[in-house]
């Protein structure tokens, strides 16, 4: 059961047997991902310990404030969790979203005498069902699991950098071009089919360019396990996955580079990676 901020620490100081059980700035590094969250912490609410004091996964309740000025109380987990399909101003703030997305209520009818018909009896209540199921896209072709395509469903790139990391690629390796699609054995978001950033199906290898974007909102808390299952389906369907993973975001894969920005040194890197998955042998019949 989470603790109050006070007792928790209280706690870890007997624990550890020291006044300051975790240093300012020991958990910096993992707080970094979530630039969101750290301007909605502040420590003059929670006792004057700083964010970077608190190990993401504590089970602590901590007070957060939202950009409007609401107080709110969560855990670090709930709140890396938390983000859906876009962090805005006050998107972690229950009482913003209460208002931005107000619940139902439905007026019920004074009843007369407690010897009358019921509510539900009437029909006025009508028990909930379940939501449909969602049937799956039609556009993924009829191929074998595994096998790479083209898709008119795949998103255009996203970036000017993946545009340059694809031309690079495409420089230095003769593979096919245009491929954006892997046919997957199970749903992947209504779809039997992923869509990495960059698809060698000579070399059944697959390259994601992750970055935490403008807001500080991809590839973290839910994306990052979206990430993840994307990456099993892949796995599972014989391939492999190398995540060029940028600024604070920690390498999820064995194979994964994490880099600073995108250069000819982190492009060699890259072909190294792929000799050590698939060999120098078969890599190198592809380098130009």
């Amino acid at each position: 059961m989470a603790e109050r901020v006070q007792t928790w620490w209280a706690r870890r100081q007997w624990s550890k047997g020291r006044d300051v059980p975790y240093a300012v700035g020991a958990y910096r590094a993992s707080w970094a991902a979530y630039p969101a969250l750290v301007r909605q912490y502040h420590p003059e609410l929670n006792a004057g310990i700083a964010l970077s004091q608190v190990p993401p996964a504590a089970d602590v309740l901590l007070l957060w404030q939202c950009d409007t000025g609401h107080l709110f109380a969560a855990t670090p987990e709930e709140q890396r969790l938390r983000p859906g399909r876009e962090r805005r101003r006050s998107a972690w703030c229950p009482e913003c979203t209460d208002q931005a997305r107000p619940r139902r209520t439905m007026a019920l009818p004074m009843r007369a005498s407690v010897e009358g018909p019921s509510v539900a009896a009437a029909g006025i209540l009508r028990p909930r069902h379940r939501p449909m199921v969602q049937p799956l896209c039609e556009k993924t072709p009829e191929v074998p699991v595994g096998t790479a395509f083209t898709s008119s469903c795949a998103p255009a790139p996203a970036s000017a950098v993946e545009e340059r990391i694809r031309s690079d690629l495409h420089e230095r390796l003769s593979v096919s071009r245009g491929l954006n699609a892997v046919r997957v054995a199970k749903p992947f978001f209504r779809h039997l089919e992923v869509w990495p950033d960059f698809v060698f199906a000579e070399l059944r290898v697959v390259v994601e360019y992750d970055t935490i974007g403008r807001h500080g909102l991809e590839h973290v808390g839910r994306r990052e396990q979206a990430d993840r299952r994307k990456d099993r389906a892949l796995r599972l369907a014989r391939w492999e996955v190398i995540r060029l993973r940028t600024g604070a975001l920690e390498p999820l894969g064995a194979h994964d580079l994490q880099i600073s920005a995108w250069s000819s040194r982190t492009l060699d890197r890259l072909v190294e990676t792929m000799r050590g998955i698939r060999g120098p042998l078969l890599v190198d019949a592809y380098v130009r």
